[in-house]
């Protein structure tokens, strides 16, 4: 296999994940050799194609036409493509989950995950994202979006849920993948799901 074929293979992979996506290396094994990856990794890093974050981590970067660069990276994305590239299962905190959601009223100045991993500290172009090992038990890991609106609740607290955070956050997803949230959650905490089938049942009003 040529080495320009290789390379054009991995461009066409990150193209089709869209701007904002992080990867490491691992993500194009076993379909490419070590070599073959390296290489290619860093010609596009060369050409400007990808982004560099730090060692073995990139991203297709985020592009803003107002300001006319590369914005701040997807630090949603990095923490992912790192769990997939040491094999974590990995959960964001209270706070994180309510700024991914648009929720928090703080600028994030640092990105906090719970991991099975070890504990490790990343400098990303500025951006802190801190890894904080925990050890999960095998029901406490869901889907992206179930794991986003349980650790939000969560992090708000019950006694602090008002109708306008409820309306805030029953509009970040469509009623099918609310729907999709409320089977996923079905073992959570009681309290939080019984918001969650709430959500549910408003949004099945007012489809009807």
């Amino acid at each position: 296999m040529q080495a320009k074929s290789v390379k054009n293979q991995i461009l066409s992979r990150i193209y089709g994940r869209g701007r904002g996506w992080a990867f490491s290396p691992n993500d194009f094994k076993p379909d490419f050799t070590r070599w073959e990856i390296s290489n290619s990794l860093e010609d596009l890093t060369n050409e400007g194609k990808i982004r560099r974050l730090v060692r073995g981590l990139y991203d297709y970067p985020l592009y803003s036409k107002i300001l006319e660069k590369f914005v701040a990276p997807d630090m949603e994305q990095v923490a992912h493509a790192l769990a997939r590239k040491y094999a974590w299962r990995i959960q964001p905190s209270g706070e994180t989950a309510l700024n991914y959601l648009g929720l928090s009223n703080q600028i994030e100045s640092k990105y906090l995950y719970f991991s099975d991993g070890k504990s490790k500290k990343y400098d990303i172009l500025g951006q802190e994202l801190e890894f904080k090992h925990h050890a999960f038990r095998d029901a406490a890991i869901l889907d992206t979006n179930t794991i986003l609106v349980i650790q939000a609740i969560k992090a708000i607290g019950e006694e602090n849920i008002t109708p306008t955070f409820l309306q805030k956050l029953s509009a970040k997803f469509s009623a099918s993948e609310w729907l999709k949230i409320q089977k996923s959650g079905a073992n959570t905490t009681e309290w939080i799901y019984q918001i969650i089938s709430n959500i549910v049942n408003e949004l099945s009003i007012n489809n009807d």
